[in-house]
């Protein structure tokens, strides 16, 4: 029984230790705050990444998450970047190439944290983000 315990305390104790890496590497570097609405109307913060390639904003997130479904149902966003707020129109771009470009910028400007995060969602390679370009409106 006591083997029992250790195991489960040492499962629940990698998973805490995980949990706080991927806080701590999500929140190094630059992060913009990304509010989306909901089908009601209620406003979400989202931080997230941001990287600049040929004068726009790029963010990127999975097809699955609430955000990016947000997102996708109203791409009229607002974002806070350096403590400036703007509005902006979402355009995803599903090209691979793009996906490329925004994984290797982000790759260039978040470094380890990064491959971390990428490795703790289990797509190392970050084939399955979607790359999103945030127009000013």
């Amino acid at each position: 029984m006591k083997k029992i315990a250790i195991a489960i305390g040492a499962v629940i104790g990698l998973f805490v230790l995980l949990s706080l890496g991927q806080l701590a590497a999500s929140e190094s570097g630059e992060v913009l705050v990304l509010e989306t609405l909901d089908a009601t109307g209620e406003p979400h913060e989202t931080r997230i990444w941001v990287v600049d390639d040929a004068g726009a904003f790029w963010v990127r997130g999975g097809d699955d998450s609430g955000w990016v479904q947000r997102l996708l149902a109203n791409p009229e966003v607002r974002a806070e970047r350096a403590g400036q707020k703007s509005s902006f129109l979402a355009v995803p771009d599903r090209d691979a190439a793009a996906r490329d470009r925004v994984n290797a910028l982000m790759r260039e400007k978040y470094g380890f944290a990064d491959g971390f995060i990428a490795v703790t969602l289990g797509d190392s390679d970050r084939e399955g983000a979607l790359p999103i370009r945030l127009d000013p409106r």
